[in-house]
């Protein structure tokens, strides 16, 4: 069963997708999540942080995680760039939640709704924010010692 910080992330996704895309103001996209199943099983006050965060900080998300990739940031799929946007911002802003569970959440949601190897390049991404972001917890975590 998906717990409701990750149905925010998944609606979330579905919200940043339609951004790329239509480039609609966050007001518009959450009355439009409003009507998908299960919205009222989301963590609406995770869900309007991450959509809000996103938006507003898409162009410092962006200049953070793409010196890490292998292409230009306006030629990766919707789902990969919202993917990374939603977990530089995690990453960056939430740092409450573990950088693993970030990363995991986001390699799940490139799975669920990405390409084929789509969460791979998810996971590596990531990984590298990470280790630029949150240093002494990345570092924590690979020298085997509790966080």
């Amino acid at each position: 069963m998906k717990n409701a910080r990750h149905k925010a992330r998944e609606l979330a996704l579905q919200g940043l997708y339609q951004w790329l895309l239509a480039e609609e103001h966050a007001d518009e996209i959450r009355a439009h999540l409003a009507e998908f199943k299960g919205y009222d099983k989301a963590d609406q006050k995770y869900l309007a942080q991450l959509l809000n965060g996103v938006i507003a900080d898409a162009a410092e998300l962006e200049a953070a995680f793409g010196p890490l990739l292998d292409r230009p940031v306006d030629e990766l799929s919707p789902v990969e760039r919202g993917v990374l946007l939603l977990g530089a911002y995690e990453l960056a802003h939430v740092p409450e939640v573990p950088y693993r569970v970030v990363i995991n959440e986001a390699v799940e949601l490139a799975k669920s709704y990405g390409g084929t190897d789509g969460h791979k390049y998810v996971n590596g991404v990531l990984d590298k924010l990470a280790a630029k972001l949150r240093v002494a917890e990345v570092k924590a975590r690979r020298s085997g010692a509790a966080v």
